[in-house]
Order: structure tokens, then sequence, then C-alpha cells
């Protein structure tokens, strides 16, 4: 089983790859970007994909809902990981010899507090947490440091400078696992609590938007997340992504998605799925 993740080894979403699927035989394969993903599982190089949705204190990673929708592949499983930033650099660097530190810009951004407590340090994006620290390792340069995960300092030997040095303590992204395969042989296990992902867009009538989360509040379905995006080509007009409780072949489910179809367009299943806690 080939399991892509975005990153270098020791990124997060190689953590969260190595959490869902904890005791069975993978084979991890690292890609540069999110599209790379979803082209391999287009050439079939891999069989599942690990992404980042969402982060609970910078928000949703839209790319990935963008191309969620253009590649209308499914989901079969989210994981949840708590995100803890440390400040990495070379052996022998020390913390006041730093003056550059690279990672991607939401890792930056989360550690925004330590930033002010250190004017003279520059940030500097990069594509990746693992990957900043992975070229910090090459450069050899005690004057650079990476802000990335405690594995990828043990994965590349490399000396942790500043520990826990995010803004907030609950920090936690939330990772989609996502395949080719349809949802036909979806079967629902007893006692699990199920989230679905759809999307949709709204006819142009009055009150569409009120109408269409109506038609869960009035089954006292649980909405979970609602995320919009614009819908490319068409100006002012907006595609709706939600996550709600209930699996999607339960009866009270199909009700709702056959009286949203009244108000709403083009609704695609992304999933059915186990919800995870935190």
């Amino acid at each position: 089983m080939i399991v892509g993740f975005q990153g270098e080894k020791g990124a997060y979403s190689e953590k969260a790859a190595k959490k869902y699927f904890e005791y069975k035989s993978i084979v991890l394969k690292n890609f540069e970007t999110f599209r790379d993903i979803f082209e391999a599982l287009k050439r079939n190089e891999i069989e599942y994909a690990v992404i980042p949705i969402e982060n609970s204190l910078a928000g949703s990673v839209h790319e990935n809902y963008d191309l969620m929708l253009e590649y209308k592949y499914h989901i079969i499983g989210e994981e949840i990981i708590r995100i803890n930033h440390n400040l990495i650099g070379i052996k022998g660097a020390k913390l006041k010899d730093i003056k550059e530190v690279y990672s991607h810009p939401q890792a930056l951004s989360q550690c925004s507090n330590f930033f002010k407590k250190h004017k003279n340090i520059k940030k500097i994006p990069f594509y990746d947490t693992a990957g900043a620290v992975k070229m910090v390792k090459e450069l050899n340069d005690k004057t650079k440091a990476a802000i990335a995960s405690e594995q990828a300092a043990i994965d590349y030997d490399m000396e942790i400078l500043a520990s826990s040095i995010e803004n907030d303590k609950n920090n936690y992204t939330r990772f989609l696992i996502i395949t080719k395969q349809g949802l036909k042989n979806l079967k629902k296990e007893e006692g699990v609590v199920y989230k679905t992902s759809i999307v949709f867009s709204l006819k142009s009538i009055p009150g569409a938007l009120f109408k269409s989360l109506s038609v869960f509040a009035l089954r006292e379905i649980n909405l979970l997340k609602i995320e919009s995006r614009p819908l490319i080509g068409t100006p002012w007009k907006y595609l709706f992504y939600l996550d709600f409780e209930g699996f999607y072949k339960d009866k009270l489910i199909k009700r709702a998605l056959n009286n949203l179809s009244e108000v709403a367009e083009n609704i695609y299943i992304f999933g059915s799925y186990k919800k995870k806690n935190f």
C-alpha cells in the first residue's frame, strides 16, 4: 500500500499518515506540491494520499479544497495532529546566532509571538517545514534555522534551539485521507460516528443559502463546518463545502440531500468516514 504526502521526511503530513495507517503495512512517498499528489493518484502511482485541510489557528487550506473539487476523489478518513513547532538549527548553533528562519508560511504565522520577541531574526517562507530543516542542514550555516517538528530534527540529526514556540498550544491540523476508490462499496460500521463531506452550488433563487442549511437544521443533523469558495469562471457565485454528522446512506441524510437538491445544484458527495476527536 503506497501512501503519498506533501513535504519532506519529518513533515506533519507524514506523521498524520503514520498515525492513521498505524497497524498497516504502508510505503510512504513524498511529493513537493499538493497538485503533485493528486496527479500521482491519477496515474495510480499511489493508492492513498494524506492532505491537510484545516488548521485550528490558521484556518482552511483553500488549495486542497479546490483540488478536491477538480479531481473529485473520495475521502475515506481523517486524522488530527497536534502541531508542535520547534526552532531547529545545525549542531553547535545557539539561539543568539540565528539571523534567518525558514519554514512554511503557516508555520511562520503560527509562531508570530516568537518573532515579536526576536525582531532581529528574519522569517523566510519555504514550501515545507521539514524541507526547511533539510535545506538548513545542507547550508551548514549556524546563522540559519528552520521551524518544524521534533521528528524533523531527529530525522536530519539537527539541534532544537527552542521548543514549542507556537503562539497557542491548542494548535491542531486536520488531515484528510483520500483515494480514487468510489463510495459504492462503502459499508457502515455499527457504533461509529460518521462525518459526511459534500460540495454544492446554489440555484439563483431568494433565500437559497438559508433554505440549503435548513434541510439539515429541520432534521437536527449536526453541521460541523461550512466553507465557501469562488466558483471559477462565474463571478460572485460560490461553491459551498459542508461537513455534517451522519452516514450518506442513512435515510435521514438521503432525505436531507434530496431536499437540498431543490435549492442546490451540482451536489457531490466526497465521502462518509469515521469522525475523529482530538
